[in-house]
């Protein structure tokens, strides 16, 4: 008898113990798309040889936090040392930061600490007459 009940609470124990691994885990981060159109010579629709460019927001990673990147694969597709702003529009928190300048293989990055909530971002490129990037996300 005494084997059985040890056996119970053993199982017991270990089904507790997978469901409570089960609760904890996080979902894949979430890449939103966005991009940048450039206005060569003024000409707002933009030209032949000046493609629009294309970035992505990486949230849920991290609780609160959002990746500015490329959005082509490896990272890239993002313009270099552009200007990030962002408000939170759940909590009222602002900020304005840089994308790194792609050197070394490295490609154009930034992390902004948004905080939990609505987010909207505006990237603008510092280099030339360019119609700025906008994009709004949930930042879990």
């Amino acid at each position: 008898m005494k084997f059985a009940r040890r056996l119970g609470l053993c199982a017991t124990a270990v089904a507790a113990l997978g469901l409570s691994a089960a609760g904890v885990a996080a979902a894949a981060p979430v890449t939103v798309p966005f991009q940048i159109n450039p206005a060569p010579y003024g000409n707002p629709n933009g030209s032949f040889d000046a493609p629009a460019t294309q970035c992505a927001a990486v949230i849920g990673d991290r609780p609160g936090v959002v990746v500015i990147t490329g959005g082509k694969p490896g990272g890239w597709g993002c313009p270099l040392s552009s200007q990030v702003q962002w408000l939170n529009l759940s909590t009222g928190a602002t900020g304005t930061t840089h994308l790194s300048d792609g050197l070394n293989g490295i490609p154009a990055q930034a992390t902004v600490n948004t905080g939990i909530g609505q987010v909207a971002v505006i990237l603008n490129p510092v280099a030339g007459i360019i119609t700025p990037g906008l994009a709004t996300f949930y930042v879990p």
